[in-house]
This record gives structure tokens, sequence and C-alpha cells, in this order.
């Protein structure tokens, strides 16, 4: 394909305008940060995905597998995917309540202890170094964004409050 300088130059723009959108920071910082937890674990067998899910699980008693979706801020169709890859893994298992039937826990094997571990240990060491870069200020300031960020995201979660008065940045 041939492109002009007008091309490039549109090109260019089009890139610097995605980079002010707040949404493709947020999730390009993510999808970095979701890369970067990957290749932490490949030589684990732990992803992204799985160790996030590790996390959300009581170590000793299990997590009902109702909460474990919205803790992860998930839908159940999604999770019940990746909960199954698990099993077959071998890192969690259900277990019935003994009182009441319609409850399953979602409980963590030697294997899943393990590799909570792991995940929790990486976690800890990412946070420590964007620490280590940041003033104890910026960190606040970026805690403070992002709490405002998730209020505005609710509050838009109703049809009639979206309004779109200006283009998007």
């Amino acid at each position: 394909m041939f492109f002009t300088t007008f091309d490039f130059e549109l090109a260019k723009k089009m890139e610097d305008t995605k980079k002010k959108s707040l949404d493709f920071s947020v999730k390009a910082t993510w999808l970095a940060i979701a890369k970067m937890y990957n290749a932490l674990g490949a030589g684990y067998g732990v992803t992204h995905s799985n160790g996030y899910v590790l996390l959300n699980i009581d170590r000793e008693n299990g997590t009902p597998a109702t909460k474990i979706a919205p803790l992860m801020g998930m839908e159940a169709r999604s999770l019940s995917r990746i909960l199954k890859s698990m099993e077959d893994e071998g890192l969690i298992y259900r277990k019935i309540d003994d009182k009441d039937k319609r409850k399953v826990y979602i409980c963590l094997t030697d294997t899943g202890r393990e590799k909570r571990e792991f995940a929790r240990n990486s976690v800890k060491e990412f946070n420590r170094k964007v620490k280590e870069e940041l003033q104890p200020e910026q960190l606040a300031h970026f805690f403070q964004v992002i709490e405002k960020i998730n209020e505005v995201v609710e509050a838009q979660k109703t049809p009639l409050a979206f309004e779109q008065t200006e283009e998007i940045v």
C-alpha cells in the first residue's frame, strides 16, 4: 500500500489521539501488565488469568464459586471456562458444602497453593518495583484518579447517563 506524507501525519495524529484516550491508556497498560505476568509465569505454569483466580481463592477454606467472578470483575460464563481449565490442570477442585448442597466451594490443591504463592510473590514484587519508581504523592494521586474513573464508570452504567457532548479525545 502506498502512503503519502499526509497519510503518515494523519496516522501519527490518530495514534497520538488514542494515547490521550483514558480507556485506551488503561487497557494498553492492563494488557502490558498481563503480558508481563504471562512471561514471568511461563516457566511455572501460571498464566495471568489463572494467577488472578488463584489469588481470589481462600487458601484454607476455599471460596464459594458464585463469589469469585464478582471479586474479579468478570462474568460467571468467562470464569467457568478458566475454572474448568484450572481443574483439569490440578490447581483447584470443587467441594460441595456439607450443610447446603447447592453451595459449591472452589478449593486449592497443593499444586494450586504453590502456584498461588508464586502469583502472590510476583504481584508483590511488581508493586514494590512500581513504588520504587514513584513518589508517595504520585502513587496517592494515581489511586485518587483511578477511584474517580471508577465512579464515572459506575455512573455511566445507566443508559441515560451517557450523553456524547464532545468528540472523544
